[in-house]
C-alpha cells in the first residue's frame, strides 16, 4: 500500500497537506539548503539561519514504479512519513477507492452477469438494490477505518511485504505466494464466518448481511462494519506472517473485492466440487448454516457444513425453483 500512498501523495495529497498545513518558512528553508537551492526564499535576510529541523528524505516505495517528488512534497508541516498524515490518507484512500471498486465492479456484474430472474423470487425484497447500496455506504467508513489501521502498520514497515522479486525467500515463492494466500485466507475466513453464525454474534453482527436472502452484486459489501472487517482480517494478517510481494498485495486486494461481488451475482457458472462459487454462496444465504467458505469448498467439506448445489441450479429454467 506504500506504492499507492506514494502515487496519491505525488498527484494530490502533497499539495493538499501543504495548503492545509503549510510548513514554516524556516523548515522549508532548511529543505532548500539541504538541496543546494535557496531561490524560493531569496528575499529573506542574507545570512539568516534556520533552527535545526527534521528534514523528510524521499525514498521510493518501489524500484519498479516511482513518481519523483515536487516542491509540494516538502511544503507541509506534516511530511509524508508523519504517522497522523499516513493514517488519515490511508483512511480516505481505502474509503474512496473502496466505493469506486464497489460501484464499478458491482455495476459491471449487474449489467453483464447478474441473473435478472432473481427479481421474480418471492424472497427478493422490495427496493432491495437501493437498500443494499444504502447499507454498504453506511458500513464503508467503519470498515475503511479498521482496514486503514492494518495498512498503516504495513506502510510503517511492520509487515513482510517485499518489493523486488529477487527478495523472495526462495526461487519459486513469487508464484507460490498466490495459492498460499488463497489457502490461508480461505481457512481463516471459514472459521471466522462460521463463528459469526454463533447466535449471540449473529444477531448483532452478521444478521444484517443475511437480510439479503436472494442477493444482488450490490449486497457484496452490505455488512455491519465490524462483520465486514472481521472477514477481511485474514487478508491483512497474511503479509505479517508470510512474505508477500507489494504488487501482488495490491492485485490480491482488488481480486478479493471482485470475488466478493462475483459470489453474489446469482449466475451459477462454477459447477465445481472445489470452487465456492455463486451457487454455493447462494445456498449459504438461503439456508444460513452451510457453505461458509470464501474461495473453495475444502473447509466446508472437512467441517461438515458443505451443501452441494443441485444440478438443476445450473439450468436457467429450473434454478429458482430449487431455492423456493
Amino acid at each position: 500500500m506504500d506504492i499507492v500512498l506514494e502515487i496519491a501523495d505525488t498527484l494530490v495529497l502533497d499539495r493538499l497537506y501543504a495548503t492545509l498545513l503549510p510548513a514554516s518558512p524556516s523548515s522549508y528553508l532548511s529543505y532548500q539548503f539541504s538541496n543546494g537551492s535557496t531561490s524560493t526564499f531569496s528575499s529573506m535576510r542574507e545570512g539568516a539561519t534556520a533552527a535545526p529541523q527534521y528534514t523528510y528524505v524521499f525514498e521510493p516505495a518501489s524500484r519498479y514504479i516511482s513518481l519523483q517528488p515536487t516542491d509540494w512534497t516538502y511544503s507541509s508541516a506534516w511530511p509524508r512519513d508523519n504517522i497522523f498524515r499516513q493514517a488519515i490518507s490511508l483512511f480516505f484512500i481505502v474509503w474512496i477507492f473502496g466505493i469506486i471498486l464497489y460501484f464499478l465492479f458491482a455495476t459491471l456484474s449487474y449489467v453483464f452477469v447478474f441473473d435478472k430472474k432473481t427479481f421474480e423470487h418471492p424472497k427478493y425484497l422490495k427496493n432491495q438494490i437501493r437498500l443494499e447500496i444504502a447499507q454498504t455506504q453506511k458500513a464503508m467508513p467503519g470498515m475503511s477505518l479498521l482496514t486503514a489501521a492494518c495498512m498503516l502498520a504495513e506502510v510503517r514497515g511492520y509487515s513482510k511485504l517485499y518489493d523486488s522479486a529477487a527478495e523472495a525467500p526462495f526461487r519459486f515463492y513469487n508464484v507460490l505466494q498466490f495459492p498460499l494466500f488463497v489457502l490461508f485466507t480461505d481457512f481463516c475466513i471459514y472459521w471466522i464466518h462460521r463463528g459469526l453464525h454463533y447466535p449471540p454474534v449473529y444477531r448483532v453482527l452478521h444478521k444484517p448481511h443475511h437480510k439479503w436472502i436472494m442477493p444482488t452484486p450490490y449486497a457484496s459489501h452490505a455488512f455491519h462494519p465490524i462483520d465486514g472487517f472481521a472477514q477481511s482480517i485474514p487478508y491483512h494478517l497474511f503479509p505479517f506472517l508470510f512474505p508477500l510481494q507489494k504488487f501482488a498485495y495490491i492485485f490480491l486486494f482488488a481480486f478479493i473485492n471482485m470475488w466478493t461481488i462475483l459470489i453474489h451475482d446469482g449466475e451459477y457458472y462454477a459447477k465445481s466440487a472445489i470452487i465456492n462459487g455463486a451457487a454455493c454462496h447462494s445456498l449459504h444465504h438461503y439456508y444460513f448454516r452451510c457453505n461458509y467458505g470464501q474461495f473453495t469448498t475444502l473447509w466446508d467439506r472437512l467441517g461438515g457444513s458443505y451443501r452441494k448445489p443441485n444440478d438443476e441450479m445450473f439450468d436457467k429454467l429450473t434454478k429458482l425453483s430449487k431455492l423456493e
